[in-house]
């Protein structure tokens, strides 16, 4: 497989010093690995709809929390906030992702003979590019998104910190201006979205967005809206004790960066620290220029002014 890579359009990230190569199949850049972790997935993977539910994002929206306020709305029945393992286990572990961890989720079940409990999974891949058994079911799928330049601010510490360039060397123009060229990791951006919104409206009722800027500044209206979507939806005595904002401080930024099981070891050779970066709305305004703001919202608005969601 790794000889068909070979033709494909392929781009040296300038401000990472030549330290990675990014290649573009089937409309999207990313590291090779994840082209082929794509390929198996589309070839091997076998949903179970209507009980299996997907976590989709563009890389750097939200995509951490989304997991753990997933798995903790599932599970608060069985564990409490002293028994939860999201104590000690990293949040990536519980909701595997379709084209990195293909044969953990087929270790638990879901393959061809499946039928156990459903299963939750994510994946950053476009919708275009999901297996088939996905496009053409009723999978549900929860997709996150982001202000377009704090996901910038975020995708460029995020590499910058796993291929280890100081950031005195790598200059936050070089990656600002790769980003506004489509060049981003399962990028473009503008494509991604809109590629989920399109079917959103093939799909209705099965596929719920939500901006992470609207989880910040509302976590509970839209914590209550997840469950429901989920088919957990909380009951009338749970919201009177508190079990909506007990699963809120529970995944916090705050507790989930500064539990020992988040701040040592590894996710996929990168660090799991760098998972927890700052998680704040706006610090895109401690990088932007005047002129980089006003080339970004020209570009959104260029490819996805018929989207009805709020990007800018």
């Amino acid at each position: 497989m790794e000889d068909k890579f070979e033709k494909l359009p392929q781009h040296s990230i300038s401000w990472l010093k030549g330290r990675s190569t990014w290649y573009k199949n089937q409309g999207f850049w990313t590291l090779q690995k994840f082209h082929i972790g794509a390929i198996m997935a589309q070839q091997r993977f076998k949903v179970q709809p209507p009980s299996d539910t997907m976590l989709c994002s563009f890389p750097k929206s939200g995509t951490t929390w989304l997991k753990a306020l997933s798995f903790a709305i599932l599970t608060r029945h069985k564990f409490d906030e002293s028994t939860t393992p999201l104590l000690t286990t990293f949040p990536h572990d519980f909701v595997p992702n379709l084209d990195v961890d293909l044969e953990k989720i087929e270790a638990n079940g879901n393959n061809d003979s499946h039928d156990s409990s459903p299963l939750m999974f994510s994946s950053h891949l476009p919708y275009t590019c999901l297996p088939e058994s996905i496009i053409s079911s009723n999978c549900k799928i929860v997709y996150v998104y982001r202000n377009v330049k704090d996901v910038i601010v975020s995708h460029y510490h995020f590499l910058r910190e796993l291929f280890k360039v100081p950031i005195e060397d790598a200059p936050f123009e070089e990656a600002f201006e790769e980003f506004c060229q489509g060049i981003s990791a399962y990028g473009p951006y503008w494509e991604h979205i809109l590629g989920f919104w399109k079917a959103s409206l093939e799909r209705p009722g099965t596929i719920l967005f939500l901006k992470y800027e609207d989880l910040k500044r509302d976590p509970t209206t839209h914590v209550k809206a997840l469950a429901e979507f989920l088919g957990n939806p909380f009951s009338d005595e749970e919201v009177g004790k508190g079990a909506v904002e007990s699963i809120i401080n529970l995944c916090s930024f705050e507790r989930l960066k500064n539990l020992d099981v988040n701040k040592t070891g590894l996710r996929h050779n990168c660090e799991r620290k760098s998972y927890f970066r700052k998680a704040k709305v706006g610090d895109w305004e401690n990088y932007f220029t005047n002129e980089m703001k006003e080339k970004i919202d020209n570009i959104i608005h260029e490819k996805l002014s018929g989207v009805d969601l709020v990007l800018k």
